[in-house]
């Protein structure tokens, strides 16, 4: 969902917040100032809200969070949250004092006094974003969602620079959703059927079965599904809203709904995590939807390849040689670095159909991203220092980290095989640059290229800013980002 339809924007009517229930919110500014709201609030509360800025605990209080006034004098409402944040706060800062209110809100209504704050639409979006719960597999009674208004000065225009970022949080969501289903909902059949609901938004959406991607010659994404009942498939999705005839920028997903590892069987400790190892495909599948809900003028295609990775009988095996559609060979040493063999085929096939401008893949690839870098940042290793460059300045000023990793020609000689063109692993050390160089090698020298390793920010244990624990959506707002500001008209 978008920021959410409980969220309202209305016109500052102050008249009736003494019988306000729920929760209020006032913004006071890093002085202690505030604004009309604050200033009735205060006058309500008998100067409650003018004490509380005055202790030493809002002094040392960080930007961005909260303290509350619980079941506060002269109000109807159980709490007055009052939020630190300057008079024109950062993005960041904003979306960060979101995050706090949706913490603090615990189902209740909510009154946001936003007054005339130029980032009240940021504050909004953090507020959707960290409000995120994903529950539709709990059964019992589910507390409904509190209601939200944010009292601005000028209410119509707030929802009009709302509206993209509404767009933003759905593609969020709708990634987080993907990537938080199990893997008995979220098969690639089913996968592939939400990924084709969205035509409804105006994607041209086309489906590639088996059969079609045996004719393309797709033998190292077939390899890595061929022990799974469940098919093997590539989605293509296309956004058409720049010129007609101009190259698309290009985005690429492993979409491996699950993981066992294959015959290289990983360990049983951690092997459910392995529901997410569909991350890339999910943060492609919310981008090309911000797309169309914000109706980007660009030229874009998002491509998925859909498998499950599982032992049987008719599994690849370790020592197996296939050939990719590019024509290489590849000696599988170990079937659990399955990634690699889907992206391979599907970046070639991506390239050879749509000879795009550009082309970032996404993918939870390798356990080493997450010892080189944890969750902080995903590792980006690129062929083109500006396509890297513009993707690291969107990735910053949407707060997703992310960190340049190295490419070089030395680490080629860790994948040589004996038998054939290559080898899909490396060995222990540079795992994650051993993936990227066998990568590169399925992308054509003229094209513009990043490789997005996010094992380590898909899916977290813990709580993000702008996440509860789980699939965090990471990569739909820096890569929203990236096409607005680079490939738009």
């Amino acid at each position: 969902m978008p920021i959410p339809a409980e969220i309202q924007f209305r016109e500052t009517a102050l008249d009736q917040l003494a019988e306000t229930r729920g929760k209020i919110a006032v913004f006071v500014d890093l002085d202690g100032r505030m604004d009309q709201g604050g200033r009735k609030l205060n006058s309500l509360t008998r100067k409650s809200v003018e004490k509380l800025t005055g202790s030493d605990a809002f002094e040392k209080l960080p930007v961005g969070d909260l303290i509350q006034i619980s079941y506060p004098v002269g109000l109807a409402a159980e709490a007055v949250c009052v939020v630190k944040l300057g008079r024109r706060p950062s993005v960041s800062e904003a979306r960060r004092a979101g995050a706090g209110l949706a913490r603090a809100q615990a189902g209740q209504d909510l009154l946001v006094l936003a007054g005339s704050n130029p980032r009240a639409a940021e504050i909004a979006l953090g507020l959707a974003l960290r409000g995120y719960q994903f529950d539709s597999h709990k059964t019992g009674e589910k507390t409904a969602p509190g209601k939200i208004r944010f009292m601005v000065a000028e209410p119509e225009i707030l929802a009009k620079a709302a509206a993209p970022m509404a767009a933003v949080a759905e593609g969020v969501f709708f990634t987080r959703d993907l990537t938080n289903e199990p893997a008995n909902v979220l098969t690639t059949d089913d996968f592939a059927a939400r990924l084709a609901a969205m035509q409804d938004l105006g994607l041209d959406v086309e489906i590639l079965e088996e059969a079609d991607l045996a004719r393309l010659g797709m033998r190292s994404l077939l390899a890595v599904g061929q022990g799974s009942d469940s098919p093997t498939k590539v989605v293509v999705m296309s956004w058409n809203g720049g010129k007609k005839g101009d190259a698309p920028f290009a985005l690429v997903g492993k979409g491996v709904v699950f993981d066992t590892g294959g015959i290289s069987l990983k360990q049983a400790a951690g092997m459910e995590e392995m529901t997410a190892d569909m991350g890339g495909a999910g943060v492609v599948a919310g981008v090309m939807r911000t797309l169309a809900l914000r109706k980007s003028k660009a030229n874009v295609v998002g491509v998925v390849g859909l498998v499950e990775n599982m032992p049987s009988g008719s599994a690849t095996r370790p020592g197996d040689v296939v050939r990719s559609m590019k024509g290489d060979t590849v000696e599988i040493i170990n079937t659990d670095a399955e990634g690699r063999l889907l992206l391979a085929d599907v970046l070639w096939y991506t390239q050879d159909r749509f000879k795009p401008c550009g082309m970032i893949n996404l993918a939870t690839l390798t356990g080493a991203i997450l010892v080189a870098l944890g969750h902080e940042n995903a590792g980006l290793f690129s062929n083109n220092d500006q396509l890297c460059n513009q993707f690291l300045k969107a990735a910053e000023a949407e707060g997703e980290g992310a960190w340049r990793m190295p490419l070089a020609k030395p680490y080629d000689a860790l994948i040589k095989s004996r038998i054939a063109d290559m080898k899909n692993v490396g060995g222990r050390y540079a795992g994650s640059i051993t993936a990227a160089q066998f990568l590169q090698r399925f992308v054509k020298d003229d094209v513009p290229w990043c490789h997005l390793d996010i094992a380590g920010v898909a899916n977290v244990s813990a709580d993000t800013a702008l996440a509860p624990a789980g699939a965090t959506g990471w990569g739909v707002m820096a890569l929203n980002r990236l096409i607005a500001d680079n490939f738009e008209g």
